[in-house]
């Protein structure tokens, strides 16, 4: 497989908008620090160094007196979030899916039971084949910024591919979220048709491995074969 203030942030698109009001973008120190040092590919991609972190009740206060700001934050924020169990984690990763339109269906894998199971499963792609990946998760405490799903992919023990997908930055709710990554291509011909094994990390800008999983790909001339 394979910040701004508050007049800039009106001007943005969604995702820019869940990104300004995230901790780390919106609600910066002044004096914000430094990250931890780039690790290549996904600090690049992103093109900012994300500052410190606030929490979410933090945000929800700040500037009380800019009504402006205040209307903003509600529309974007919503309502409080309910209680939840302290025993729940930050981000909770339940599905991922493989979607093409030429597939006899989609193909979902489950992440919410034992992963090594899925160690011992073969997900089919067809060579050629136009596909997406929609990933599903829940957030249940603060605020999740610069959300990404990294997957290396090996083959004969050799790192043959590794795609990172921006998931972006979310607040917490008792529903689900759904991400669907662009349209991409499998790969084709003799060469690359075989067995793959795949290793998966969903991780944020604080470097927090929220879910790491390990899967069999098989890229065939067929979705049947």
């Amino acid at each position: 497989m394979p910040g701004l203030d508050a007049c800039e942030l009106g001007a943005q698109l969604l995702e820019l908008l869940r990104l300004a009001l995230c901790a780390r973008v919106l609600l910066a120190d002044k004096d914000g620090g430094q990250p931890p040092p780039d690790e290549a590919l996904e600090e690049a991609a992103l093109g900012y160094h994300a500052p410190g972190q606030r929490s979410l009740l933090e945000i929800r206060q700040l500037d009380p007196d800019d009504e402006s700001l205040t209307k903003y934050k509600r529309a974007l924020l919503g309502p409080p979030p309910p209680v939840v169990d302290p025993g729940l984690p930050h981000v909770q990763v339940t599905r991922l899916t493989l979607m093409s339109e030429e597939a006899p269906g989609p193909i979902t894998m489950d992440l919410t039971g034992d992963l090594a199971v899925l160690k011992n499963q073969v997900f089919v792609l067809k060579e050629g084949a136009d596909y997406r990946v929609k990933i599903t998760f829940k957030v249940n405490k603060e605020l999740v910024c610069g959300l990404k799903c990294l997957h290396h992919t090996y083959r004969r023990g050799l790192r043959v591919d590794r795609a990172v997908h921006m998931v972006g930055s979310y607040g917490p709710r008792a529903q689900e979220y759904e991400f669907v990554t662009p349209v991409e291509e499998a790969p084709r011909g003799v060469l690359v048709r075989g067995s793959y094994v795949v290793t998966s990390l969903v991780t944020d800008d604080d470097r927090t491995a929220h879910l790491s999983w390990e899967w069999g790909l098989h890229i065939c001339k067929d979705w049947k074969d």
